[in-house]
């Protein structure tokens, strides 16, 4: 088989997958936001039926065929046909060994889940959910024994999310960053020095939040004419192609963070994917290489830029012209106020100090469920005792416990750890860049985001799945990934503003 003509079969295969792909992503994004109660069994079969074809696309013994021609060839000296053959070699390796009706399972589940939860969250009945939840677990252990592991059924999970990604390296990062976290979380609570926050839970109209936030991200550098904001009860951002790239919001009317904050954190991921090559699309050099290097780029433009006094210095005269609430307040109270560090209960809108506490929990959680160490029943009960020994707080419902995330209703397992992976990242990247580019927060006030966001599209975004994330992140910063950057972040702001010696 000629090489050539094979690597062009495989090009244009993998472009019809991605537009099939695509229009599931539509039907997902519907399914979020605006779908009728009524259509969602229709939606869960269409799932199935996509997630089948896809499935049966991906699994061709075709593309085996496809692969070895040319990864026997000197096409492989060309290094975006040697990165694409590696990645398309992984994901077909792991796609042969799932069988198709499981695969379609899988995805009615999840799709069956989420609505499931929306529905029963709501009414904070856990016994009606948890189901669906089980129904869930046992698909996902299945899948695992299925594509195989290393050491614990969990790797199978975390590899889908993050490439390499094992176990017995997350232990040791969460142990490393636990200690200093907690610490910090004491130190500041002893501090005399506290933020005034009342003005955050005062009247915020829904359609000023939005005309606000409207206003804000275009000039991050997220480009309304490839995307759209809308609003959703948990907020996500979606890739269609890199010309429709959607993210959504909540709106709270008593309080100014959730939207604001949230809809920069999803502006983060919908640039990052904004960002990506075109040229690319349908093959892995167009695709974003892993949860954890995603978050790095939500969780940078939501906290290291956007709860930045830098940041603020530009957008809160606007801001307070806009919002009422905040006639008697001033800039330096407001920065405080938006990074105050106090335990809560939900995870999103969580301070960055006590983050990481919030996904060591659901880590803990999650690894004890596939070790057969705990059982889906008793989730509630080893939910509170976590959220009590880490945070200091209980949820009084399960709405605001071990139904607040809609995760596990969609059988993510293995996510959660990416979230703090992302803190990792996003301050390595952070200080890489001001190491290159100077400080960056004098851009910030005078609204020029183009030098973050332009070394980002040239050390990141342009990669795609070029290198494994954890090459990636030492490419792009010249050193291996450390939580020493974050770890210095978060003593020297905090330190700051809570006057800590």
């Amino acid at each position: 088989m000629d090489a050539k003509t094979a690597y062009q079969e495989l090009v244009e295969r993998g472009r019809e997958r991605a537009d099939l792909a695509a229009l599931a992503g539509l039907a997902g994004w519907d399914l979020r936001t605006y779908i009728p109660k009524k259509g969602h069994a229709h939606r869960a079969r269409v799932f199935a039926t996509v997630s089948r074809v896809l499935h049966r696309k991906a699994t061709d013994p075709r593309i085996g065929e496809l692969l070895a021609a040319v990864e026997d060839s000197s096409l492989m000296e060309d290094p975006d046909v040697a990165a694409n053959v590696r990645a398309w070699r992984r994901d077909y390796e792991r796609a042969t060994r799932v069988p198709e009706s499981l695969a379609a399972e899988i995805a009615e589940a999840a799709s069956r889940g989420e609505s499931a939860w929306a529905e029963f969250k709501k009414k904070n009945d856990w016994e009606g959910f948890l189901p669906y939840l089980k129904r869930n677990i046992e698909l996902k252990r299945a899948y695992a024994e299925a594509v195989g592991y290393e050491d614990e059924v969990y790797d199978a999970l975390l590899e889908d999310y993050e490439e390499g990604l094992r176990t017995r390296d997350l232990v040791p990062l969460f142990e490393e960053l636990k200690g200093p976290a907690t610490r910090l979380v004491r130190r500041i609570a002893a501090s005399a020095k506290k933020p005034r926050t009342d003005f955050l839970h005062r009247a915020y109209p829904k359609a000023e939040q939005r005309g606000f936030i409207l206003e804000v991200l275009p000039e991050l550098g997220y480009d309304m004419d490839a995307g759209r904001l809308d609003e959703t009860a948990h907020p996500f951002a979606i890739r269609i192609h890199p010309g429709d790239v959607r993210i959504t919001t909540r709106y709270f009317e008593d309080f100014f963070n959730a939207a604001f904050f949230g809809s920069v954190h999803e502006a983060g991921h919908a640039m990052y994917e904004q960002g990506l090559p075109e040229e690319h699309w349908g093959t892995p050099l167009g695709q974003s290489v892993s949860l954890g290097v995603h978050e790095s780029q939500s969780r940078m433009w939501e906290n290291l830029v956007g709860r930045s006094a830098g940041f603020w210095r530009r957008y809160f005269p606007r801001a307070r012209a806009r919002f009422e609430a905040l006639a008697d307040v001033d800039e330096e109270a407001f920065v405080f106020a938006v990074n105050e560090v106090r335990p809560s209960l939900i995870r999103v809108e969580a301070d960055e100090v006590t983050y990481n506490l919030h996904i060591l929990l659901r880590f803990e959680l999650e690894l004890a469920l596939f070790r057969g160490e705990l059982a889906p029943e008793d989730l509630p009960e080893a939910w509170n005792r976590k959220m009590e020994a880490y945070l200091g707080v209980v949820p009084k419902t399960y709405a605001e416990g071990v139904m607040q995330d809609v995760h596990w209703a969609g059988g993510a397992f293995g996510y959660f750890p990416t979230y703090t992976l992302g803190n990792v990242y996003a301050a390595q990247l952070f200080e890489a860049a001001e190491q290159a580019l100077g400080s960056l927060e004098p851009h910030f006030a005078e609204g020029d985001f183009a030098p973050l966001l332009g070394w980002l599209r040239e050390k990141v975004h342009r990669h795609g799945r070029r290198y494994p994330p954890a090459e990636l992140i030492q490419r792009a910063t010249g050193r291996p990934v450390s939580a020493g950057p974050l770890l210095r972040y978060l003593e020297g702001k905090f330190g700051a503003l809570y006057g800590l010696t």
